[in-house]
């Protein structure tokens, strides 16, 4: 970074004359002063890029003209100079919050690299990462058309999430178009390959399978339990994997991440499907043959999800762990998230504590129906962001602090992801076809077989089927499906809005995270 403005305030400066000559030949603009009164006027004036004081001066000391210059400009990054490496001195120039600090006599070049390490550091983070990128894409483009199976998948939406979250450090647009179209190719492939295989998972026709919904809790939490360590198994509403990923250095700092998995969702990718078949261990059809008073439809009225303490309890029946002893708690309020902080310890007395969390499903349908959500959630970087914040200084946080010195498991998962929608797809049906963006069931729909995924018997796909010739409809990629009716209404409205239901990696291939106590 040439042409950046320094201040340096010594009150010995005509003695780093060669220093100043020196960070001039490299670009830099130097202005000079002998003290820290001087410094603070001079920065209210013209704000530097970067000061260099010196911690021993008479007058204002340099520790006391750091902390005005920091309750004044916070942002402006301070190296301190210092003959004195005492702990004390140490603690409290951090505690200040320097960059950087130097201890006399300096050379130019222990300057010069400070002032690039602070200065440049983005730009050389940006640089290193689009370079890093393209060595990548290379081997990325081959994986995603190399037919990988659904290990391999995981691998690359893994991958994809990385590069995407690395490359928000870039300061290059044409970079990350690339990234995105390359996304966008890999969900294309992905589409293809679930198309492919989907039906082939259901029921035991095939043992080689991924994880799903369905046998999520037989396979990635019930084989933690251990005697006198509670497991918290927290179910995050509507997460996706790069969600996880912004939220992780939070979790880090309360818990030792153990293995950082990932998971299929079934189809639709949607609450009342996925989360049921969670804890009930069954098939959505399994779920209406077995539970017909407790399972619901799209287009019947009530709450889809109020079994699931139920589902779960049958569930531990079937599988012999009756003396299993589990609790279940499921936080929408304010009211309830309170509760949870307040009585979490009252949960260690426990085998299995079940936590389910609805905040990030909200969140995305405030962002379809509230303008200032839009604002604040407008692209895939706000969508992390305000996840990343509301976890931050949620009272989950809160909960999982009080109980971080205990001697517990922690898996976080979620259901589902969503993807933010770009393509709109007609599809006609009747009266009784369902209003969801990314799914649809019904009688006699009609829609193009390039733009979805169709069951025309649920069945196969272990999906209820409310009347005769009802049939499912997936979206593909950033798709959504609207009506002919009010066609450019519906378009326009839901555009760019974050959905889910359909077919995406973002929507489909889920983290579940096994922690435990430091």
């Amino acid at each position: 970074m040439t042409n950046a403005k320094i201040f340096w305030v010594d009150d010995e400066i005509e003695s780093l004359t060669s220093q100043k000559l020196f960070l001039e030949q490299k670009g830099y603009e130097v202005a000079t002063y002998t003290n820290g009164f001087e410094a603070i006027e001079a920065i209210k004036q013209h704000q530097p890029d970067i000061v260099l004081l010196d911690e021993s001066m008479p007058g204002i000391s340099g520790l006391e003209t750091l902390s005005e210059i920091k309750a004044k400009f916070p942002l402006i990054p301070v190296v301190l100079i210092t003959k004195n490496e005492t702990e004390n001195l140490m603690e409290e120039a951090i505690g200040s919050k320097i960059s950087d600090y130097l201890i006399k006599p300096v050379n130019p070049n222990q300057v010069l690299l400070s002032l690039k390490k602070i200065l440049d550091n983005k730009r050389l983070i940006a640089e290193k990462t689009v370079t890093d990128y393209q060595q990548e894409f290379r081997q990325l483009f081959t994986a995603v058309n190399d037919n990988p199976d659904y290990n391999g998948w995981m691998d690359i939406y893994k991958k994809l999430v990385f590069w995407e979250l690395e490359m928000e450090k870039s300061n290059s647009p044409e970079m990350q178009e690339i990234l995105h179209t390359q996304k966008q190719d890999a969900n294309a492939e992905f589409f293809k390959f679930i198309s492919k295989n989907y039906l082939s998972w259901i029921g035991d026709k095939v043992t080689d399978k991924p994880v799903m919904s369905n046998n999520l809790l037989k396979e990635k939490v019930l084989p933690l339990l251990e005697e006198n360590v509670p497991i918290f198994f927290i179910l995050i509403d509507n997460l996706r994997f790069d969600q996880w990923k912004i939220m992780q250095p939070l979790f880090a700092d309360l818990f030792k991440i153990v293995n950082e998995d990932s998971y299929y969702s079934i189809l639709p990718t949607a609450t009342q499907y996925c989360r049921n078949a969670i804890f009930s261990g069954m098939m959505p059809s399994e779920i209406e043959k077995k539970f017909p008073n407790h399972w619901k439809n799209d287009e019947e009225e009530g709450g889809k999800n109020l079994y699931e303490e139920d589902f779960l309890s049958s569930f531990m029946g079937r599988l012999q762990k009756k003396d299993l002893k589990f609790s279940y708690t499921k936080v929408v309020t304010n009211h309830e998230a309170q509760h949870l902080v307040g009585h979490i310890h009252d949960m260690l007395n426990n085998d299995l504590n079940v936590i389910v969390y609805n905040f990030v499903d909200m969140l995305s349908h405030s962002r379809t129906e509230l303008e200032v959500m839009k604002e604040l959630a407008g692209d895939e970087i706000g969508y992390r962001s305000i996840t990343k914040s509301w976890f931050e200084h949620s009272s989950l946080k809160q909960a999982l602090r009080k109980i971080a010195d205990k001697k517990i498991k922690l898996v976080i998962t979620t259901d589902h992801g969503s993807v933010q929608v770009r393509t709109p797809y007609k599809v006609v049906g009747d009266k009784q076809t369902t209003s969801n963006l990314r799914y649809k069931h019904g009688r006699n729909l009609n829609f193009n077989v390039k733009d979805v995924l169709a069951f025309k018997n649920p069945r196969d796909a272990g999906l209820p089927s409310p009347n005769v010739n009802s049939s499912f409809v997936f979206a593909k990629e950033d798709g959504y499906l609207c009506y002919p009716n009010n066609y450019n209404y519906y378009v326009n409205y839901f555009k760019n809005t974050f959905q889910h239901g359909g077919v995406s990696l973002e929507e489909m291939i889920v983290p579940v995270i096994q922690m435990e106590s430091k």
